[in-house]
């Protein structure tokens, strides 16, 4: 079986997202932008998520190839996606533990690098995005899921660039740490979903055929 366009798709991504989210989290602490750090953080979890979607189409693409294999190759993905779904969960906790202590102890932001920083982060979601976009017929969960990641990271960066600008121009410096807390929040949201949809598939959980059984 050889390599897939979508684990070649997804490779391209993994590398492009975790060298923006290197430089988003290095200027986020530089800087001392929370919004930013979040949004690189947000980005990190991303390259983990899209890392494992990676993983997990090598894998399912070198069993296929052993006649010894007789399992279900589509665990492999929903395992994969259990984990990313934690790991997201701790990165949100870790944002909003941080993002809560600026209210209390605020830091000097550095604003036109953080900006800077913060658009070059969309700009690369926005590349990312259009390498992953799927066509509607494609019955490829992997792939679409990857591709909703992005874009839930987009519309962070979005929100870290609106939360530095508000608080350059109208010195209002408790939007950064609450942009922050927003975007944990987001997080939170989007992990509880793929911790909730990849554990169903992993233990083959079917509402209607519970539904369905007589007592």
């Amino acid at each position: 079986m050889n390599i897939s366009k979508n684990e070649k798709r997804t490779l391209w991504v993994v590398v492009l997202t975790a060298i923006t989210m290197l430089v988003e989290v290095f200027y986020g602490i530089s800087t001392k932008s929370m919004a930013l750090l979040a949004d690189g953080i947000h980005m990190g979890s991303h390259v983990f998520a899209i890392g494992l979607s990676w993983v997990a189409y090598v894998i399912v693409r070198k069993l296929s190839k052993k006649s010894s294999f007789t399992g279900d190759s589509s665990k492999i993905l929903a395992l994969s996606g259990y984990s990313s779904g934690l790991m997201l969960l701790l990165f949100a906790i870790f944002i909003m533990v941080e993002a809560m202590e600026r209210f209390f102890v605020p830091q000097n932001i550095v604003y036109n690098d953080a900006i800077i920083v913060a658009i070059i982060g969309l700009i690369v979601n926005i590349i990312s995005a259009r390498l992953l976009h799927h066509e509607h017929h494609e019955s490829d969960h992997n792939i679409k899921a990857a591709y909703l990641h992005v874009l839930a990271d987009a519309l962070t960066s979005v929100s870290a660039i609106v939360g530095l600008l508000v608080a350059k121009y109208f010195n209002i410096v408790y939007i950064d740490p609450l942009v922050a807390i927003v975007s944990s929040l987001v997080i939170i949201k989007w992990s509880v979903g793929l911790l909730a949809s990849s554990s169903r598939d992993l233990i083959d959980f079917s509402p209607s055929k519970i539904n369905n059984t007589e007592v």
